[in-house]
């Protein structure tokens, strides 16, 4: 490593150059770290821009809300409304707002309660031998019977999935047959499984930990009850299909498992989820938008803008599968209740409901991911979900 005339000059004694090298080749062994203390030093640093990303996106937030709160009403109301519905960011809103002027927010965006029993016979699904059905003549579909439509909203994208066979859209699962797992699958997984061409995100969930495996409410699918747990859920609903495929919104609130069961017999209901019309500090959910052509009367927007998803029908039968973004990609904020009714009118749904959304909005059509996850690290797929509502393709069993 030295060369020799150091030894010959005599600038340095030849056995204090030998202790020096010695010493010099210690303290570079000492120096170099193991391939677990490279890594702890890489994990740490993305810790702390995680951390500084996080509290940056927070206190802009604060700042943005403090200023609006402030300044206009109708913007904070959206906000505050949009932030309560998050699971994750309800702290934001109250560190600007009282309890109480959250509750009077919220309230004050809400929507009235419907009332109405569904009157099925609005519903005349087409057939090859029903000549009398008005179809939209402009539609092309696919092979499938499927039409893809993308919609523009002033502050969210959202793609729509026209389906004309509603005897093609099913509830698909994770259930293997006799029990639910502890995880849940992506959308895309649900659809491959079930044999389908297409598929939205379903009902209500145990989202906790992205496990994503244990449905809430009620399940049903092929006729049979696959979950059958109402009980403690407040504003609850069963949405799905019949037998005659026809789509059945309706409250199942205080019914026992019993009661769900003799009531799914009854309706002839075939395959459908669960989800909640709740609004509080811990759920703030909604389900009818739309019950025999009329829209359900809302308070403001009706609710925060937050991805969306929703399932309709028409009076020709056909089913209207409906996702929306949100939250913040491609710099939107979501859809409100408001714009959802507006959407399923345009396309004109005699029967609608919203259906389990925010970070679990997607959409697959034909192997491909039409609306992923809103959340950054599961952008490219979905959250773990234990239903979905799956579209088989034409002529599938």
């Amino acid at each position: 490593m030295y060369p020799n005339y150091f030894f010959v000059s005599g600038c340095f004694p030849k056995n204090d150059m030998e202790e020096m090298v010695a010493t010099y080749r210690k303290t570079r062994k000492k120096k170099r770290k193991s391939p677990l203390a490279v890594a702890w030093v890489i994990i740490r640093r993305v810790l702390i821009f995680l951390l500084v990303t996080v509290l940056l996106l927070v206190g802009i937030a604060y700042l943005t809300l403090f200023k609006i709160k402030n300044s206009s009403e109708a913007a904070r109301n959206l906000l505050i409304t949009t932030l309560m519905e998050s699971g994750q960011l309800k702290f934001v809103a109250k560190m600007v707002c009282s309890n109480k002027e959250i509750e009077e927010i919220v309230s004050t965006n809400a929507m009235k309660k419907m009332e109405v029993e569904q009157n099925t016979s609005l519903i005349t699904v087409e057939t090859e031998d029903n000549s009398e059905v008005v179809t939209e003549s402009s539609e092309v579909f696919d092979a499938n019977g499927i039409r893809l439509e993308e919609i523009t909203g002033r502050s969210f994208y959202a793609k729509m999935l026209i389906v004309k066979d509603p005897s093609q859209v099913i509830v698909g699962s994770t259930h293997n047959g006799t029990s639910w797992p502890e995880y849940g699958k992506e959308l895309m997984d649900l659809a491959n499984d079930a044999g389908g061409v297409a598929a939205i995100n379903g009902g209500l969930y145990v989202s906790t930990g992205n496990k994503g495996g244990q449905p809430l409410g009620v399940v049903v699918q092929n006729g049979k009850i696959t979950y059958n747990n109402p009980s403690g859920l407040a504003g609850l609903y069963i949405i799905g299909m019949n037998n005659d495929n026809i789509l059945i919104v309706e409250e199942i609130t205080g019914k026992s498992a019993n009661e769900v069961a003799a009531y799914v017999e009854e309706k002839g209901i075939r395959d459908a989820v669960a989800f909640q019309d709740e609004a509080s500090d811990a759920n703030n959910h909604f389900v009818p938008l739309i019950i025999n052509g009329e829209p359900r009367e809302l308070g403001g927007q009706g609710s925060g803008a937050n991805p969306r998803t929703v399932i309709g029908q028409r009076a020709d039968g056909a089913m209207l599968l409906l996702v929306t973004d949100g939250r913040g990609t491609s710099g939107h904020l979501g859809a409100t209740a408001s714009d959802l009714i507006a959407i399923m009118q345009d396309y004109n749904a005699v029967n609608a409901a919203n259906l389990d959304g925010g970070s679990s909005s997607t959409m697959v059509y034909n192997g491909n991911w039409e609306m992923t996850s809103v959340t950054f690290y599961y952008q490219n797929s979905s959250w773990k979900l234990p239903t979905a509502f799956v579209v088989k393709p034409k002529g599938g069993n």
